[in-house]
């Protein structure tokens, strides 16, 4: 699955001459002299035997699939002239699950389950936008409970810092810092504790569901999330101590891996890469769900388009991100014993929700048992049904995006009318953003490749899916 990938800045030939897309926009562009990015790919054999025609000495060098240095099963293959890279692509399908093929022979709730472990560094975020896209398709988005959203909401933004953590700690890693990973980390847990109480997984929760959530805050989780933000907050302060005006960490993040404007509009690259060029493009702002507009924080962007800017762009957002928990905390706090619901009215969609656990830690309370068989036989098999059967979402297709720490990562669905989709797909942001690998390390030093890699942030859990 290694792909080659070209990225040029070439003057607009004679439009349509050997186009077939050509369009009356590029012939005005033509006029005018513009500039048109092309990114195309081809098969690593033809490249092969177009080395071996020229009859030029070229040194090939792997760089992965193996971990730190590549994030993961990330294959780098780095043509070199001496320390200077010439030219660069990514072979990619070394994790490949098939969780998108699995998703059409389970039911529309689980789903979550599969989706949740693409990239399993922002489970909260994949599960949102799936059950986004099928509350679009059963036309339930203005029906899920306030509640409920601002939960997704607090998730999501909790996962989010944890997301940036890894990059910064793994990334620093990568260059020989291992107090920054050592720092990231030991905050990271403390997100992880939390999120481990509300859903009881650090990791591939399952926790947001069709039409709201699994379950409501657990006891003292209003308590535990007041202690946690300010002792992220002055983690995060030491992490700006370590990095932020580091002059070894700027000599090796400043002006390397740059990418600009143009190059992240052709090639569909989203987040922090392409904040760092100046472009204030967030789908929390751009296009509100869970009630996003309700909050206050700002889009952070930088306009150095390099390793150095999406850093400081991510230490930023983590900030904005714990002003958001403390709102969402507070909204939680004022609806805290009003039994306000946290999933869908409709008991034809609702996936039993309000769990509770038994006297021994396992299984659902008696007292949870004697309310499903109690109320009546209709009520019990209702139940069996909806859990083993699932709901029916009626025909149609739905594509929803939403922002994850990566960029828009978005999720299209189509249903026949059945119990389960007929097609899932994401759009993960990582397997977008690694085709500038080539854009980013094609003339820099094989150092820099490192670095650059570690700037896009790529999780191939998500890009392998």
């Amino acid at each position: 699955m290694s792909t080659h990938t070209e990225f040029t800045q070439t003057e607009v030939p004679d439009p349509g001459a050997n186009d077939v897309y050509a369009t009356s926009v590029a012939d005005e562009q033509a006029s005018e002299g513009a500039h048109v990015f092309n990114a195309a790919g081809g098969d690593w054999n033809d490249l092969v035997d177009e080395a071996t025609s020229l009859g030029e000495e070229r040194i090939v060098v792997n760089m992965g699939p193996q971990h730190p240095s590549t994030h993961g099963v990330l294959r780098l293959i780095l043509e070199i002239d001496g320390e200077t890279v010439t030219e660069a692509r990514a072979g990619i399908g070394y994790l490949h699950t098939g969780i998108e093929k699995n998703m059409e022979y389970r039911t529309w709730v689980q789903g979550v389950t599969f989706c949740t472990r693409m990239d399993y560094l922002t489970p909260m975020f994949q599960e949102a936008a799936y059950c986004l896209a099928i509350e679009k398709l059963l036309g339930i988005t203005d029906d899920i409970p306030e509640r409920a959203n601002v939960i997704r909401v607090l998730m999501m933004e909790m996962t989010r810092i944890s997301s940036h953590l890894i990059c910064l700690g793994t990334g620093g890693m990568e260059m020989g810092a291992t107090t920054v990973m050592t720092v990231a980390f030991r905050e990271r847990e403390r997100l992880l504790r939390v999120i481990e109480m509300v859903t009881g997984l650090r990791m591939n929760n399952a926790y947001i569901r069709p039409g709201g959530v699994a379950q409501d805050l657990p006891p003292g989780c209003i308590d535990a999330l007041r202690e946690m933000v300010p002792e992220v907050r002055r983690g995060l302060g030491e992490l700006e101590a370590l990095l932020n005006e580091n002059p070894i960490l700027k000599g090796r993040t400043v002006d390397v891996g740059v990418l600009n404007l143009a190059g992240c509009m052709a090639l569909g690259i989203t987040g922090p890469v392409l904040r760092s060029t100046g472009l204030p493009h967030d789908l929390r702002k751009l296009d509100p769900y869970c009630g996003y507009e309700t909050y206050d924080f700002e889009v952070k962007t930088r306009t150095s388009q390099d390793a150095y800017g999406r850093l400081r762009i991510r230490i930023d957002e983590m900030y904005e991100s714990l002003k958001i928990i403390e709102q969402a905390t507070d909204r939680l706090q004022a609806s805290e014993g009003e039994h306000a619901s946290v999933m869908v009215a409709d008991k034809k969609i609702a996936w039993p929700a309000q769990l509770a656990l038994g006297s021994d830690g396992l299984g659902n309370s008696l007292d949870h048992i004697r309310e499903i068989m109690g109320t009546s036989m209709e009520s019990l098999i209702h139940h069996f049904k909806l859990v083993t059967e699932g709901f029916r979402v009626p025909a149609g297709q739905a594509y929803v995006g939403i922002e994850s720490p990566k960029g828009e990562l978005g999720c299209h669905v189509v249903s026949d009318g059945g119990t389960r989709p007929y097609r899932a797909h994401f759009r993960d942001p990582s397997f977008n953003n690694l085709q500038a690998v080539a854009a980013m390390c094609e003339g820099s030093q094989i150092a820099d490749v490192i670095v650059a890699v570690a700037s896009i942030d790529p999780v191939m859990g998500g890009v392998d899916r």
